[in-house]
């Protein structure tokens, strides 16, 4: 007979079958294209039950799954998996660095906020630091601040999360201690930071044969195994774990370990001393939110650029924006994001320190409904001109983890390691992210003493309505989404264009986040020496050329981008895909193909 694979004793007058009656690849055997859908992403968007992960390499996503299936919340398996970012994306991430958090505790209607970003010295100074470097700021000690990250996790695992930091630490201190094979990411990018760095320390430890790493050598870091586990070991004696955990942060911030860090920041150029490490609090506060398409949507405060994603979305709920990708769409994301970036240099600083006026950072007033109104008046079909706003005249990894009883976790851990030496001994090396702040007086994000550069890691969380059952005769949990982005001054564009496709389309959550991107660079940069462009927008080559020109004739210089660019950032996101109900939730988790992230699901 004839089957739609070929031939088999046929005579040739015989009719092949009726197409509508063979099943394809199943046991009816046989092959009929156009009969199963093509896949809708590069990658399935992943679904469970009892959690939902994306971290940024895939070790960090299974020691998070593994600490969910050993009965740890969201909140403990985030930790974890911050913790062991630091060891397997050192090139990302340091302990010695920082670690923006946002938290939701199962059954709680606010997202708090944990600030771990540290401070500069209480010696430091613009006039100090222009003496001793001059205008241009270098980086290592000279840009270091109070490492925020230990701080951030140590706060987060005491006040939300149940289990102790031994535990928490363990999968980073094992691989830290035994290594772990590395990857073909990995070993370029250390190639790249590492190979042009000046530093020995650092290139003992990630070039230990006197020669880049290659895919397949072991990266074993022993001085920050024994850290880890120095700190771990502070913990024992306490039946208490709250008490246990502060132990751990004295161990940390007083004795040895802070005079070692102190020094090596003074030897450097910096500024920093025990008594600055002994101070550093961790701020926890209630997350600014601001309500979007149906989300109570919340970012870190303007310690971070997070705001720029409310400000951008809230401006962007007032217009009509035309069909999803097509040059009206991207246009009006631009110029949004133009307006949100002019905010940030206009206004955004630590919001817990006083401007040169006194007054602090008024937040509320950023996310209003009127200012935002009239941010949105000026958009028009032609492209705005750099900084509307104002008067005229690096990178990161990202880790979320969503469990079952709503608990959610979202951090963005940084500090690259090009950014400052490893200090001997200790295998960390101090928060360089100074090199955020600005060397101009009565600047929002100025240098200061005892200030937070306004840094650009930004997570987020956001919470929808209540849900009710059928009946009416119950009510169920809010849905839970935990989202966030590696990439600089790309981190929030990438985010809301992200959130545009989910909320504003029937885009699944992994289309959502491998959708061609675009990034415009009209405002100062982030990093120091802060270079602006000017209407410069880049356009991934996925965008059609028809709508790249559009863009070029409404007055943005457009440049091409290849497909899944590296710095479009990489969007990472976990979340309930329906209400709860009395079965539970159904948890989806997308990770973004342009870096290393990867999802899991259980």
């Amino acid at each position: 007979m004839v089957t739609a694979g070929g031939t088999s004793g046929a005579t040739d007058h015989q009719a092949a079958p009726d197409p509508a009656s063979v099943r394809g690849s199943g046991m009816g055997g046989g092959v009929v294209p156009g009969l199963f859908d093509p896949p809708e992403a590069m990658r399935p968007t992943l679904l469970g039950s009892r959690g939902a992960v994306v971290g940024g390499h895939p070790i960090t996503t299974q020691v998070a799954l593994d600490v969910l299936a050993a009965g740890g919340t969201a909140i403990d398996a985030g930790v974890a998996a911050a913790i062991a970012s630091n060891v397997v994306q050192p090139d990302m991430a340091n302990f010695g660095g920082i670690a923006p958090i946002l938290v939701r505790t199962a059954g709680c209607d606010e997202v708090m906020s944990v600030g771990g970003v540290g401070v500069w010295g209480r010696e430091a100074s613009i006039d100090g630091f222009l003496a001793r470097h001059g205008a241009r700021m270098p980086l290592g000690p000279p840009v270091a601040i109070t490492p925020g990250a230990p701080g951030a996790y140590l706060e987060t695992l005491a006040r939300f999360g149940t289990w102790t930091f031994r535990d928490v630490a363990a999968p980073a201190i094992a691989l830290a201690t035994d290594g772990f094979p590395v990857d073909q990411r990995l070993a370029h990018t250390l190639n790249l930071m590492v190979g042009g760095a000046p530093w020995e320390t650092t290139k003992r430890v990630y070039q230990p044969h006197g020669r880049a790493l290659t895919v397949g050598d072991r990266l074993v870091q022993a001085d920050l195994g024994r850290l880890l586990a120095t700190l771990a070991d502070a913990e024992r004696g306490h039946a208490d774990r709250v008490a246990g955990i502060a132990q751990v942060r004295r161990c940390f911030s007083t004795g040895d370990i802070a005079e070692r860090l102190a020094a090596e920041v003074t030897a450097g150029g910096g500024w920093m001393t025990t008594e600055d490490l002994a101070a550093d609090v961790t701020e926890v506060a209630v997350a600014p939110t601001r309500t979007v398409a149906g989300w109570q949507l919340a970012t870190t405060s303007t310690w971070t650029q997070g705001p720029i994603v409310l400000q951008a979305l809230g401006i962007l709920e007032g217009l009509d924006l035309g069909a999803p990708g097509s040059a009206r769409w991207l246009h009006a994301v631009v110029e949004a994001l133009k307006l949100a970036f002019s905010e940030r240099e206009r206004a955004y600083g630590d919001p817990a320190v006083p401007g040169p006026d006194g007054r602090l950072v008024d937040v509320a007033a950023l996310l209003a409904d009127e200012h935002l109104a009239g941010l949105r008046g000026r958009i028009g079909d032609r492209a705005l001109p750099n900084l509307p706003t104002m008067p005229s005249p690096r990178s990161t990894t990202y880790l979320c983890v969503v469990d079952g009883d709503g608990n959610a976790f979202s951090c963005a851990p940084s500090d690259t390691i090009d950014g400052a030496p490893l200090i001997d001994g200790l295998g960390i090396f101090c928060s360089p992210r100074g090199v955020q702040s600005r060397l101009v007086p009565g600047h929002p994000n100025a240098l200061a003493p005892g200030k937070r550069p306004c840094i650009t890691p930004a997570p987020a969380l956001a919470l929808g309505p209540a849900a009710a059952d059928v009946t009416g005769d119950a009510t169920f949990d809010r849905r839970v989404w935990a989202f966030g982005c590696p990439g600089g001054d790309v981190i929030v564009q990438a985010m809301v264009q992200t959130f545009l496709l989910m909320t504003r389309t029937q885009r699944s959550p992994q289309e959502a986040v491998e959708a061609p991107r675009v990034a415009g660079f009209s405002y100062p940069g982030g990093f120091h020496p802060h270079p602006v462009a000017d209407g410069v927008v880049f356009a991934e080559d996925r965008i059609p050329a028809a709508v790249r020109d559009e863009l070029a004739a409404r007055g943005h210089d457009v440049r091409v981008w290849p497909a899944y660019e590296f710095d479009a950032g990489s969007v990472q996101l976990a979340l309930d895909v329906v209400d709860p109900g009395p079965e539970g939730r159904v948890l989806a988790a997308a990770a973004d193909p342009r870096r290393s992230a990867y999802a899991g699901a259980r």
